[in-house]
């Protein structure tokens, strides 16, 4: 049979040869896959641009060679981004001979002076992509260097240089680098730079650095009652100056914020490791918000910063309730200090490694301990200083323990109710947890008995339960209600959460506070995971609403180089590893295929706990946050219709357009 497969299958080797092996030069990459390096073609990464410009910039503030920033919005889209530091070198590069140092960092990916430590002790550009990035993606850039009193200029179009580099003429009082670009229309299309979203980016970014001015101007013509024409950002009191402005007239639980900065004690070596700075409130009857950063740039996703400052907040709480003689807060989490907190958290160090190129997350393992240890001890001092500030807050996190942990025992009892009631009707499939502890209980959806049965042996038994499903499930969009309610995947999920569905769905009674949709990471897994979307979407509105639904991030590589290993979310992580923690190094790869080819300690890892993992939250975009809207954009993406899923890229095609090139 195998024969005559072969005999009847017609096998052209025209169509697969050395000609269709494309290898890719340049900055050339970077056109072809955008997404890679800047995340997509949308507004976030065209802002992205600026950003990785405004990096460099204030790397030079903070090394303490530049003082002053200018930001300039200009007609055209056009943006110019300057600084009085020392100037990008222009000399000729040893490695590239008859190329000037600036055009070689312009128009090549992984060049820069930030991977030896010897130029800048800490810095947001890490990986010496991002000016090349912006030079390639930009209709035009114009870069200026002002050295040893001279001007020099050079221009590129497209990531291609226009011409040699040229001495414009004598600068006796300039000095610095002076950056102008035009996002290329072919790649983000007709979106512009939103005037507000850069004055806040310079604004934030004057609160993270003491020691620097920037100021910001802006075309007539895009101005707004929230963006003047000219501005000057300056912040002596760096962080404490925002947190103050963030408060402003609202009555909090302590009357002093909890601010201050540190350094970091010097490695064996007697080199630092870089410093920290925080402020923070707690306001009443607020639902608070979180600002982490590293290295200047923001990583909205928090990290391993984020896990250092909510332990030492965390353990300085119960250790200030055992003093006060409060038995009870040795049951505090981080969730309980967390909330209603307004965070923000700046730290320095030296080679951070990040989750990706738009950097997100932090994931340096060092941060924890770093942060931890220096936020501590100052955190305890603010405490015990004054014994009814220390009470009051005590007190407050005290009350939001008892709230917590009074929902958790109503859930725990409907979940237990319904279990007993009809677990006859879930035999083998539900993998329920205990519901002991202090950390929230979560439901973790997963493809099929392999991917099931290591993501059981994974879990932590206490907080997370397991629902396998078998291959598609229904697409309940298309179906009509009787066929939903007839099919045995649906009504398992429908009693595992214990919510209702439709008019009947309330988040109130869902038996676990997060699920948690945990697919392989590849087509068959991403179509899955949109079913299930649908049906929450459609079904149980209400728990997406609510913030409860989840995606998990499984990796799909392990890099290994010999004791060393890392896991890469996808092939740009991996692009990144290769050139930073395994550069130079003979690196053996690893492609995860499923779920179920991890073993549990690699899932638990990677996936499931939740100090290492990475989730999506999904949410409802805004427009869509009625029932009617969500049935709307349900139907006109999943319906019987396919009518509508045409319009629907109809209507988006030049969109569509762009995100194909990162596909």
């Amino acid at each position: 049979m195998a024969d005559d497969l072969f005999e009847n299958t017609p096998i052209s080797s025209g169509d697969y040869d050395s000609s269709s092996i494309e290898v890719l030069e340049g900055l050339e990459p970077v056109r072809r896959r955008p997404g890679m390096y800047i995340g997509g073609t949308d507004d976030r990464a065209l802002h992205h641009l600026a950003a990785e410009v405004l990096d460099n910039s204030m790397d030079e503030a903070v090394a303490g060679h530049a003082s002053r920033i200018e930001v300039r919005l200009e007609e055209g889209n056009r943006l110019s981004i300057s600084d009085n530091g020392r100037g990008i070198p222009v000399d000729e590069h040893p490695k590239y001979p008859g190329k000037s140092t600036l055009e070689v960092i312009l128009s090549t990916l992984h060049s820069g002076g930030k991977f030896s430590g010897k130029a800048y002790a800490t810095s947001g550009g890490l990986h010496g992509v991002g000016v090349s990035v912006v030079n390639a993606l930009s209709s035009h850039t114009r870069v200026e260097v002002a050295r040893d009193k001279q001007l020099y200029a050079q221009e590129f179009s497209k990531g291609q240089t226009l011409g040699p580099i040229e001495v414009v003429g004598a600068a006796p009082n300039r000095r610095g680098t002076q950056v102008t670009f035009t996002p290329d229309i072919e790649i983000f299309g007709e979106r512009n730079f939103k005037p507000a979203r850069l004055f806040k980016l310079a604004r934030s970014k004057a609160y993270l650095f003491a020691g620097v001015e920037i100021r910001w101007k802006c075309a007539d013509s895009l101005t707004s009652d929230d963006v003047p024409a000219e501005a000057v950002f300056r912040f002596p009191g760096g962080l404490a100056d925002h947190l103050a402005e963030e408060i402003g007239v609202r009555e909090c639980v302590t009357a002093l914020p909890f601010t201050g900065r540190q350094d970091f004690p010097q490695d064996e070596a007697g080199v630092s490791q870089g410093r920290v700075e925080w402020a923070m409130a707690w306001p009443l009857y607020s639902d608070g918000s979180t600002s982490w950063y590293c290295n200047t740039v923001p990583t909205p996703d928090g990290g391993t910063h984020e896990q250092g400052v909510r332990k030492a907040l965390t353990t300085a709480l119960r250790a200030f309730g055992d003093l006060t003689g409060n038995k009870k807060a040795k049951d505090i989490t981080a969730d309980d200090v967390m909330t209603g907190c307004e965070v923000m958290l700046s730290v320095f160090i030296r080679d951070p490694q990040f989750q990706s190129q738009t950097k997100d997350r932090l994931t340096s393992p060092e941060a924890v301990r770093l942060v931890e240890n220096a936020v501590r001890d100052h955190f305890d001092h603010f405490l015990t200083d004054d014994m009814e500030r220390g009470k009051a807050l005590l007190g407050e996190v005290m009350e939001r323990m008892e709230e917590r942990l009074k929902r958790k025992q109503e859930r725990e009892i409907k979940r237990k109710t319904a279990t007993n009631a009809k677990k006859l009707r879930l035999p083998g499939k539900l993998t329920d947890c205990s519901g002991e502890g202090d950390r929230e209980t979560e439901l973790f959806i997963v493809e099929g008995d392999s991917a099931g049965g290591s993501a059981k042996q994974a879990r932590d038994r206490k907080t997370q339960a397991i629902l396998p499903i078998r291959g598609k499930i229904l697409n309940v969009a298309s179906a009509t209600a009787d066929k939903i309610r007839a099919n045995s995947e649906i009504a398992d999920l429908g009693l595992a959460l214990g919510c209702g569905t439709r008019k009947d769905c309330d988040a109130e009674n869902l038996r676990y506070d997060r699920i948690i949709i945990m697919t392989d990471a590849d087509v068959d897994g991403a179509h899955i995971a949109t079913l299930l979307m649908t049906f929450f979407f459609q079904e149980m509105p209400d728990v997406v609403r609510k913030g409860h639904l989840f995606l998990a991030k499984p990796p799909l590589y392990r890099l290994t180089a010999g004791k060393e290993s890392r896991y890469a979310n996808d092939d740009a992580h991996r692009a990144e590893l290769e050139a930073t923690v395994f550069k130079g190094k003979k690196v053996e790869v690893g492609r995860f295929k499923g779920l179920g080819e991890m073993n549990p300690a690699q899932l638990r890892e990677t996936t499931m706990n939740p100090d290492t993992r990475s989730l999506i939250r999904i949410t409802l975009p805004q427009e869509f946050q009625e029932r009617a809207g969500v049935k709307e954009l349900v139907d006109q993406l999943m319906g019987r219709n396919p009518e509508h899923r045409f319009n629907f890229i109809q209507n988006r095609a030049g969109e569509m357009d762009r995100d194909m090139i990162d596909a």
